[in-house]
């Protein structure tokens, strides 16, 4: 018994070790080849054949953070000129402010030198209506939930319950609102009026966004962002839209008034270069086929432990 525990173990080791030599040996001819085209891959747009005129789609989903790879990645594809339309498709129900912000500003660059369409889907919501703005166009569905012009700033105060539970909490805080707001104590009325500040500072910065984006008033924007949410039909008759559908009107907007012709491809941007992508899924099965080795010698040891 111990001898055929002893070759199994042999036989696991030159499996392994042949396995890790092959995919070394891949890893490294991969990286010479990705290293030699990296920079027309970083330049061309991120994907194959995006050296070729086509439409840019950005996908905006789920909830909205700062991005920096995506930022860059966007103001590299203004300077492109394959490049000639950029198309935003939204389905996201908001996000932070600073990544609203942040893409706000990136397509707002971008439509100073280039077409740049919104089309909103399931929903676009708060930042996602924020990142809509700087499009020439913006398209809805009927149905989208849109809107939500405004800004939130949540907390909850356990103080009742931690003196229930017989615990009190100890705060050492540098002034008297480090600590605002807090979970263990109730918010103060100076601590609220402080928070208050910011959020309204925050919100008249979206409805400054609204304004230069909607060339609408601002008394009007205010009026309207209240935390509202909208229907794209309801949406457009108060001008936060400008038309119902979809992708295909967006690209029949494109070729009537931008001259961007409906037969150019779309091609989606994706932050990461083809390069990072295909060297990083290497680099994960290579690292899964290391563990998964490892784990099977240790699982033989401990099968034939004496």
């Amino acid at each position: 018994m111990p001898l055929d525990a002893d070759l199994l173990l042999d036989r696991r080791r030159l499996k392994r070790r042949l396995s890790l030599w092959r995919a070394a040996a891949v890893l490294a001819l991969v990286a010479i080849g990705l290293a030699l085209a990296w920079d027309d891959d970083r330049t061309a747009g991120l994907w194959p054949g995006s050296g070729t005129a086509h439409v840019a789609r950005l996908n905006v989903q789920g909830f909205i953070s700062d991005d920096r790879e995506l930022i860059e990645t966007l103001d590299r594809l203004r300077r492109q000129d394959s490049v000639r339309a950029v198309l935003v498709a939204i389905d996201s129900p908001g996000g932070s402010v600073a990544g609203g912000e942040a893409l706000h500003a990136a397509l707002a660059r971008m439509a100073t030198e280039k077409p740049v369409v919104a089309v909103m889907s399931g929903t676009a919501a708060s930042a996602g209506y924020m990142v809509a703005l700087p499009a020439q166009r913006i398209f809805a569905r009927s149905a989208t939930v849109t809107g939500s012009i405004g800004v939130i700033l949540q907390s909850f105060d356990a103080s009742g319950l931690l003196a229930w539970l017989g615990v009190r909490p100890e705060v050492i805080a540098s002034g008297r609102f480090k600590d605002q707001p807090s979970p263990f104590r109730p918010l103060s009325e100076e601590g609220r009026a402080q928070l208050a500040r910011v959020v309204q500072d925050l919100h008249e910065q979206f409805v400054g966004m609204v304004a230069e984006g909607r060339r609408m008033d601002p008394a009007r924007v205010r009026e309207l962002a209240d935390g509202r949410v909208f229907t794209g039909r309801e949406a457009l008759a108060l001008g936060l839209v400008d038309a119902l559908g979809g992708e295909a009107e967006a690209r029949a907007w494109l070729a009537e008034s931008q001259e961007v012709s409906a037969d150019l491809p779309v091609r989606d941007i994706k932050p990461r270069g083809l390069a990072e992508r295909t060297f990083g899924a290497l680099w994960g099965l290579f690292s899964k086929s290391l563990v998964d080795e490892w784990v099977g010698v240790d699982r033989v040891r401990a099968l034939w432990q004496p």
